[in-house]
């Protein structure tokens, strides 16, 4: 694949925002990974709001459910419910191992829902894996809709 693909890592926790880069970086360069910390943050980037108006389209978006200001869920439920938005796959990527978490996220069209590992080793493997999965495996929408 000759582009790269734009990630977007919502994440407010900032040690799991430098174990993602890291693995990132390690792993694929022609990957960019863009990071917000809070839920309003991260409607924003989509939407390219603000500082945010030159933002790229994510092609996938790696959600925390437990945020600041707006959670996950709100996050989650407001980019499905988005026409323009609701193509992009969602990987819930948290430490809830909550059951109603895992179902109200798939209610809300989440494409996976994965526990963080506290091991930082695996913490990095998981990471290095949806990276795989989402970059060789699936086929992404490549179109820019706005």
């Amino acid at each position: 694949m000759a582009t790269p693909i734009e990630v977007l890592l919502v994440e407010d926790d900032p040690g799991d925002v430098l174990m993602t880069k890291e693995a990132f970086e390690e792993h694929k360069v022609r990957n960019r990974l863009h990071t917000v910390s809070d839920g309003v943050e991260a409607l924003r980037f989509l939407r390219r709001q603000g500082e945010y108006a030159e933002a790229p389209r994510p092609h996938l978006i790696l959600l925390d459910l437990n945020l600041p200001r707006k959670d996950g869920r709100e996050v989650l439920a407001e980019v499905k419910a988005d026409e323009s938005l609701a193509h992009i796959p969602v990987v819930v990527l948290t430490t809830s191992e909550a059951e109603e978490d895992v179902l109200r996220s798939y209610r809300l069209h989440a494409s996976a829902y994965i526990t963080k590992p506290v091991d930082f080793d695996q913490f990095i493997r998981v990471v290095r894996q949806i990276d795989d999965f989402f970059v060789t495996v699936v086929k992404l929408p490549r179109t820019g809709h706005a």
